[in-house]
């Protein structure tokens, strides 16, 4: 059972939560501290075994687990907070069950991607889910430059000391207007919701934030303003400062962009001839 967590408010479980944590043969907890805390705030006693179940040990803890689920046994997984699976544990060991012929079977919960989504303003027809931007410049800038035409509102699950330097890169892959919402603390004391154009969110976010961040992102609209070649020519120039290849740069940035890779080309050129 894959079981969903409160984001924030302990009383956002269900009763159906509490039975099953109560009468689970096994709990496999992301964090097995802040599980018992969570037992303790809904006054819930843990009668079965509880077991770590985290990124570093998912992989053997996964065999483990579908071993203990073949025998029989009700095996409840639970993250810190939000759905197992979704940027959690959970995937590996839904998987080999499935392989393995055991049932799978979830306890819909609170989840910080619907959540954000819905209080974003933003459309919500149709999403995607993007994770979190890569930590490396390079490769945070190629991943948002192949999302630049996107039509679907992204949702990123984001760090706080990481939070500005990716709103910049966004503003550089989808303009400085494209209108985000960047959620903090979503269902807590401190909760708040700031939405603006990209650009606008990072001079805002420059002198720190805290807390968990989900930032979520309007798609590119048909008839869009056309990619600002300058600041594209820019994005080449910072990326090759740190050691990349032109060439390659230039393609890459030109394909998440949907610009000719020609005319890009022509204009670094131009600039770096320049003196």
């Amino acid at each position: 059972m894959l079981a969903g967590a409160p984001i924030g408010q302990a009383g956002d479980v269900s009763p159906r939560l509490r039975e099953l944590l109560a009468d689970a043969d096994v709990v496999a907890a992301e964090d097995t501290r802040r599980l018992r805390r969570l037992a303790a705030d809904l006054g819930v006693e843990l009668r079965g075994r509880v077991v770590s179940y985290y990124d570093q040990n998912e992989a053997g803890r996964a065999q483990e687990l579908v071993e203990t689920l073949k025998q029989g046994q009700t095996v409840v997984v639970i993250t810190d907070a939000g759905m197992p699976g979704v940027s959690d544990p959970g995937y590996r060991l839904t998987q080999l069950a499935i392989e393995a012929g055991v049932t799978v079977t979830a306890l819909p919960g609170p989840s910080a991607v619907t959540t954000a989504l819905a209080v974003s303003g933003l459309a919500s027809d149709r999403f995607c889910f993007e994770g979190f931007p890569p930590r490396k410049t390079g490769e945070r800038a190629r991943r948002l430059g192949a999302l630049a035409a996107e039509e679907r509102t992204m949702v990123f699950f984001e760090s706080p000391h990481r939070l500005t330097e990716s709103l910049k890169a966004m503003a550089e892959a989808f303009g400085p207007d494209r209108r985000a919402a960047v959620c903090r603390e979503l269902t807590k004391t401190y909760e708040e919701v700031r939405r603006g154009g990209l650009a606008e969110l990072a001079e805002w976010s420059a002198p720190g934030v805290k807390g968990e961040i989900t930032v979520v992102v309007a798609g590119h609209a048909p008839g869009e303003a056309e990619p600002d070649l300058g600041a594209l020519a820019a994005e080449v120039e910072r990326r090759v400062a740190e050691g990349e290849r032109r060439s390659l740069v230039v393609a890459d940035v030109a394909k998440g962009a949907g610009v000719p890779k020609r005319e890009l080309y022509d204009l670094v050129h131009r600039k770096t001839a320049t003196p």
